[in-house]
């Protein structure tokens, strides 16, 4: 019966689609199986694993990114001991029509129950845990879908039954009706920014390759990596300069680059948005192209966040799938498993009853629905949202959840991570700098840096995310939520809420308002906001108050420093008008004594 399975992929190429093959069972029986399917069938057969056969065209997946640009016949994508998410997205995105994916996962049955190795990565645990959560949504899509393919180990394999689809027609090297409608709106441009979404496999950078080739002057290039712009590259050829985001930006600030013309800006949503403001304005034309969801964020998101920043921007978008015929077998399983959905709530209605109510992580599985539309709430808001936040949604420890609905649609959401409850000893150590245990954000940070050892001591929840849908903004439906929270939070015995956020003047005054106070200020711009980071905490009992005015007063003295360092301004409301003392007090020598003696021992 293995037979059926190597002779049906002539006829997937035929259609133009690709397939998910799952073999289930102990790790050496499901790569065997995969290493006998790579024999029989020719092809270039990728291999994402941490365990790989010798001479296999094998990537660990921490690595697959750098996959990007390229194109395979067949892979595999071995789950046995863990499953990065992103990296299963971008091995389903590099293989072409006719490809069969071999997904190797442990025992059906066992599956949910074992610890996964990628945990380590999203968890802030020290050691790998079970994920059944999400273990058990993906099986559930799995089963759902009458074009994947399940073998299990001690079980007769699958034999193919494809429905009737019409030949597919690949492309022929000349644009598409749609590309060639969006290139002539580019050819024609004089000026602005030109924002290009679309799915993977949509032609997005064959088309920027295009456009490369086809203007009369000069055109540079830049993106997260430049192994991602091989397709362009191949395009283009020789015309086509690539930089470094960084490196671009140091040559346009002491070069002038007036004489080209266009700079295209690949994943554009994966570059930081400070880095990407300063670029765009040393050009006259921009294309920056980003994926509508996938890995490395949401096109989406990346729209309504960054791109309504912009005075002059153009949004284009290819819908129909070039490397692959229309409704694939393999896009939509992915696309099922990792939430990649676009749908919007609805528009706002000053009658609606909106409701608020808390969530945990067994509500997922219990209302699938809810799930979708609330990782898809946050991944319209926050266009970074990854693959990986869904893993940490459904499975790691100590998240909490709150959901603002509309009937069935959720038009708020709020996400929290439990932190603190370190003993003295850890936390001193903390303090000291000795130790930095995972988790506890907030906690960890004004220990460390604010002199507050005992902040990890206390129980204490830190927003991670705040999310209104677009069109049911300045509602306060944010603020309800957050105050939902409060009360739970101090009904639990918690010690203060806490928050940490890129700081912008209307960012403070939205958590000022909410009854945060401001604790703590970095002296670095963050990468991804291209903001300073600032910390706030909402006190609960008199332990977090206590705290709060310690950490407080720390930063009023501070502040005479750090905003000469800095060069900001906070709101008048924050501190007090007069200037705090800022000679050296007790809490400053117990801190140098406690330092002191730390060390010496």
């Amino acid at each position: 019966m293995i037979n059926g399975i190597i002779a049906s992929q002539a006829l997937m190429a035929q259609q133009g689609h690709r397939r998910l093959l799952v073999l289930s069972g102990d790790a050496d029986w499901a790569r065997q199986q995969a290493i006998h399917l790579s024999e029989q069938l020719p092809g270039d057969w990728l291999w994402v694993g941490d365990n790989f056969p010798p001479g296999a065209n094998g990537i660990r997946p921490t690595a697959a990114k750098t996959l990007l640009g390229q194109e395979g016949l067949h892979g595999v994508f071995d789950a046995t001991d863990g499953l990065n998410t992103e990296a299963l997205a971008v091995l389903a995105g590099v293989l072409r029509a006719g490809s069969w994916l071999l997904l190797l996962v442990p025992a059906w049955d066992d599956w949910a129950l074992l610890p996964d190795s990628d945990s380590l990565r999203w968890s802030e645990q020290s050691t790998p845990i079970s994920t059944p959560n999400f273990i058990h949504h993906m099986q559930r899509q799995l089963l759902a879908s009458p074009d994947v393919f399940l073998w299990q180990q001690g079980q007769l394999p699958p034999v193919p039954q494809f429905a009737a689809r019409p030949n597919w027609q690949p492309p022929d090297g000349t644009p598409t009706t749609e590309q060639q409608a969006v290139l002539q709106r580019l050819m024609q441009a004089q000026q602005g920014v030109w924002v290009l979404t679309a799915a993977r496999g949509r032609g997005k950078s064959t088309l920027a390759g295009m456009l490369v080739a086809q203007w009369p002057g000069k055109c540079w290039v830049t993106g997260p990596g430049k192994a991602a712009t091989q397709v362009l590259s191949q395009r283009a050829g020789d015309r086509a300069r690539f930089w470094a985001p960084d490196a671009l930006l140091e040559y346009c600030q002491q070069h002038d680059v007036s004489d080209v013309d266009w700079l295209l800006i690949d994943e554009a949503a994966a570059i930081p948005t400070a880095l990407l403001s300063a670029l765009l304005a040393y050009f006259p034309r921009a294309l920056l192209t980003t994926t509508v969801q996938g890995y490395e964020g949401t096109g989406r998101g990346f729209l309504l966040k960054f791109c309504a920043t912009l005075n002059d921007w153009h949004h284009l978008t290819l819908t129909n799938p070039i490397r692959w015929a229309s409704h694939d077998p393999l896009e939509q399983i992915i696309d099922d498993i990792m939430l990649f959905n676009d749908d919007l709530p609805p528009t706002a209605s000053a009658i609606a009853q909106i409701e608020i109510s808390g969530c945990e992580q067994q509500d997922w599985l219990n209302n699938p629905e809810l799930l979708c539309r609330f990782y898809g709430l946050l991944s319209c808001a926050h266009y970074r949202t990854t693959p990986l936040d869904l893993r940490r949604l459904l499975d790691a420890p100590g998240m909490h959840f709150s959901a603002a609905k509309v009937a069935d649609s959720v038009i708020g959401a709020l996400w929290l991570v439990d932190e603190g409850g370190l003993d003295s000893t850890l936390a001193h150590e903390v303090w000291a700098g000795k130790r930095r245990p995972k988790g506890s954000l907030v906690a960890q940070s004004l220990a460390a840096h604010s002199g507050q050892w005992q902040a990890p001591t206390l129980l204490s929840r830190r927003i991670s995310r705040v999310a209104v849908a677009p069109l049911w903004r300045q509602q306060g439906i944010a603020r309800q939520m957050i105050a939902a929270e409060q009360a739970r939070a101090q009904g639990e015995g918690l010690d203060f809420l806490s928050v940490s956020f890129g700081y912008t003047a209307e960012l403070a005054c939205f958590w000022h308002a909410c009854g945060f106070q401001l604790v703590r200020m970095g002296s670095h711009k963050e990468a991804s906001s291209g903001c300073y980071a600032a910390m706030a905490i909402l006190p609960l009992s008199l332990a977090g108050q206590k705290l709060c005015g310690a950490a407080r007063q720390q930063l009023e003295r501070d502040w005479y420093w750090l905003q000469q360092w800095v060069g900001l301004e906070t709101p008048v409301s924050l501190f007090p008008p007069e200037q705090p003392d800022i000679t050296l007090n007790d809490d400053d020598w117990r801190e140098l004594a406690g330092l002191l003696l730390l060390f010496v021992h």
